[in-house]
């Protein structure tokens, strides 16, 4: 028989190694919030370094190591400015618009204001109180706030993602030396897979983006509310970011229907059309292009996308689902973990021996 002194020690060992689980992981989510600005950096630049590796291997076969990276670099450059332009082009001339169009969003607002006040809402002071000069000069210096952290974020990616371009070919062979033939099967096999699985990730992404920004843009010029182009590439650029990118992208032209009908229930219309887009090219078409490689649980892809939001902002609802893509390709490869892929993502196309 089991003495009941070891029986009551396995139960207080199991009850500490919960504690310290549960202690470990808060500690790593503090540490991941105050540590910002360098493991967001970080995790950006491994996951670029994953999509941009194969077209530096391919350049380092006809030239010198130092040329192909190089090259791989403009590349990437080029690439990320394009994008960057387009969207900035597009938010800037929506600002245009907005501004030479004050008067017709005054109109608007004041008929709201007049809806809200004949239910019971009076938002008027709120309006006197915070939306003033000062208020646009704070909000002026936000804005430049913000994008000069986006410079500074960008930099230092751009220097983990060279250093790390660098290292990828003497990294692979330390690991292939390691003593832990286990652990550098895991490290090996799971990071050639996750590699894999974020071009391919990426590759469907770009797809389905470009064909929601088409869509979007054709049934926003075909219903006649303005910048119908700018709202076809924001369209583009936000379905980059799952969940919240889809929801802004169809919430923005929305508010310009809304000024430019007299109707509402028109605007309406447009809302409800643009969310019947996001949905079927997100729950209908994707999984369909992406196949069972990138299958994850929804209440998975929720729970990464809200949580790096909370803990990174909106850099943090983009590279969310890689992460989560990570974790589950590490999970997939280790036995002892398996079965945390097969609850929460796809089965294994090839089951690791």
């Amino acid at each position: 028989m089991r003495s009941p002194v070891a029986a009551l020690r396995r139960s207080a060992n199991r009850s500490l190694g919960v504690m310290v689980g549960v202690g470990t992981a808060i500690l790593s989510v503090a540490a991941l919030g105050i540590g910002q600005p360098v493991f967001a950096p970080l995790f950006f630049a491994l996951f670029i370094i994953a999509v941009v590796w194969p077209l530096q291997a391919r350049l380092e076969r006809w030239m010198p190591g130092l040329l192909a990276l190089l090259l791989t670099m403009i590349a990437a450059i080029v690439l990320f400015g394009a994008f960057a332009f387009l969207i900035s082009w597009a938010f800037s001339h929506v600002a245009r618009y907005t501004v030479s169009e004050s008067a017709q969003f005054q109109v608007l607002y004041e008929r709201v204001t007049q809806w809200l006040a004949g239910h019971g809402v009076d938002v008027s002071s709120l309006w006197t109180e915070h939306f003033n000069a000062g208020w646009l000069l704070a909000a002026a210096q936000r804005i430049t706030t913000v994008l000069n952290s986006m410079l500074s974020f960008s930099l230092v990616v751009l220097i983990y993602v060279v250093i790390g371009l660098l290292e990828v070919e003497d990294t692979i062979a330390r690991l292939q030396r390691m003593r832990d033939s286990t652990l550098a099967f895991v490290l090996l096999t799971g990071g050639a897979r996750i590699a894999a699985k974020f071009r391919r990730y990426m590759a469907v992404r770009t797809l389905m983006s470009l064909i929601t920004g088409l869509l979007v843009w054709g049934f926003v010029a075909l219903c006649g509310v303005p910048l119908a182009r700018e709202w076809g590439i924001i369209a583009f650029a936000f379905n980059y970011i799952p969940v919240i990118g889809p929801a802004l992208a169809t919430l923005f032209p929305t508010m310009f229907a809304i000024a430019q009908f007299d109707s509402l229930q028109s605007a309406v219309f447009v809302f409800a059309v643009l969310n019947l887009i996001q949905f079927l090219v997100g729950s209908y078409m994707e999984p369909r292009v992406a196949g069972n490689v990138l299958a994850m649980s929804p209440f998975l892809v929720l729970l990464s996308v809200f949580f790096w939001t909370w803990l990174w902002g909106l850099g943090g609802a983009f590279i969310g689902v890689p992460i989560a893509i990570a974790i589950l390709t590490f999970c997939e490869v280790h036995p002892a973990s398996r079965w945390v892929s097969e609850l929460f993502g796809a089965e294994p196309e090839e089951r690791p021996t």
